[in-house]
């Protein structure tokens, strides 16, 4: 991954290399003043807005066209149209469904930070390059004018009490990316009479919290919402307020208010036939299996004696499980599998207690139990070797072959021998 082509936080890569924002979370967590989200009007670019809401495995389809539409793209985003946190599900599992198609993808997340500490280890793991939180206010009291309501662990919280736990989420947030070496932009949306006074305020802070760049974002007036009788700044007032916040922090200029569905360069006009794609995709009704490692965190393995992944699973009266989450892979049980007999049935009873798993490593596997714990979501690989070698591999996202079993090679059609070679 090279962090520099992200067109957004270096201007330099902003007219080379493109992003696409996956529009899979509707719901968000706090109701600002300004904000009034439409989730299909095509002409309106700004935050908030999307022509379709994606599930994660619909949003791997757009993908996919977006990817062979535009052969520029370096990063993918999740910015709403609500916030990533209060869709956590839907947020990482379409960022890991990314990562493991895409490796070398840049994953990039725009958020109001009040849930992102909920999740910061995913976001570590998942290799989460870059993130924008949106800070509107520093001090409290600002924050009460701006924000209607906030949402925190099921307790709605008024203005005043909202914008203080915000803020004090928003700090805790910012300084727990940095520790993992995130790169972070802080959005603050100007809104005249209210804040504008305050952004020079919150240029210090965020250079106190090293925050790598300030987008200072001059609001759109939103018809419908509680601010739309705030006008816009004015573009001399904007740059007075980037001009001073730039003392203190690096600023962006080149912010485009991107929609929640954007695709392709910044300054590239919303491409009609990928709209067209991206509700077609909405539509796609049969989802396909994807576990997370997050839901099933677990490997199990056939193995005879502990030692070398050596068992047909047909033979298989017990499963080693691993836990592949912490340092080294560590067995957590021998868990006794479903007797042979009963056909089809062993098959689904087996899922069900392998519910807690992702993968299964086995000697050898027959077709039906290959398509019946297929589409269970279990990823299956046929190996020989010893275990701890394999586990390690794997943590390791190490080359496989040397492991994988592969069928003996015969001398001819007729040849009963074990493919050991003819003496």
């Amino acid at each position: 991954m090279n962090i520099e082509h992200h067109p957004c936080f270096n201007p330099k890569a902003c007219t080379t290399h493109g992003r696409v924002h996956l529009p899979v979370a509707p719901r968000c967590n706090i109701q600002c003043n300004f904000c009034d989200r439409k989730f299909d009007c095509v002409n309106e670019t700004r935050p908030g807005v999307t022509s379709a809401i994606l599930k994660p495995f619909q949003a791997m389809e757009y993908l996919k066209g977006v990817m062979e539409a535009k052969k520029n793209i370096s990063v993918v985003g999740i910015a709403g149209p609500g916030d990533p946190f209060a869709n956590p599900e839907e947020t990482l599992t379409t960022l890991e469904m990314v990562r493991k198609a895409y490796p070398d993808m840049l994953l990039c997340l725009a958020t109001n930070g009040l849930n992102l500490m909920d999740w910061l280890p995913d976001i570590s793991k998942l290799k989460v390059s870059h993130v924008s939180i949106t800070v509107n206010a520093v001090d409290p009291g600002i924050g009460e004018k701006i924000y209607a309501w906030v949402r925190y662990k099921k307790r709605s919280l008024g203005p005043e009490k909202g914008a203080g736990l915000l803020l004090e989420r928003q700090m805790a947030a910012i300084a727990g990316l940095k520790e993992k070496g995130i790169i972070v932009k802080v959005n603050t949306i100007v809104l005249p009479g209210i804040n504008d006074h305050h952004v020079n305020d919150i240029a210090k802070q965020m250079a106190k919290l090293k925050v790598d760049l300030l987008n200072c974002m001059p609001y759109f007036p939103n018809p419908g919402s509680n601010f739309s009788s705030v006008f816009e700044p004015s573009k001399k007032a904007m740059a007075k307020i980037q001009a001073g916040a730039k003392v203190h922090i690096p600023q962006m200029m080149h912010c485009r208010r991107c929609r929640a569905d954007a695709a392709g360069m910044l300054d590239e006009e919303p491409d009609v036939m990928l709209l067209i794609r991206l509700k077609e995709c909405a539509g796609i009704q049969k989802e396909k299996p994807f576990i997370t490692t997050r839901q099933r965190p677990y490997i199990a393995v056939a193995t005879r004696e502990g030692v070398l992944v050596n068992q047909h699973l047909g033979e298989a009266k017990q499963l080693a499980v691993y836990d592949m989450g912490s340092g080294k892979p560590e067995l957590v049980e021998q868990r006794l599998m479903p007797e042979p007999g009963g056909k089809d049935f062993r098959w689904h009873s087996m899922a069900e207690q392998l519910k807690d798993c992702h993968l299964l490593l086995v000697n050898g596997i027959g077709e039906t139990p290959k398509k019946i714990l297929t589409e269970k979501g279990f990823e299956i690989l046929v190996l020989s070797g010893l275990i701890h070698e394999i586990l390690d591999a794997l943590k390791n996202k190490q080359d496989m072959n040397p492991f994988l079993k592969r069928e003996p090679v015969r001398c001819h059609a007729e040849c009963s021998g074990t493919g050991m070679g003819c003496m």
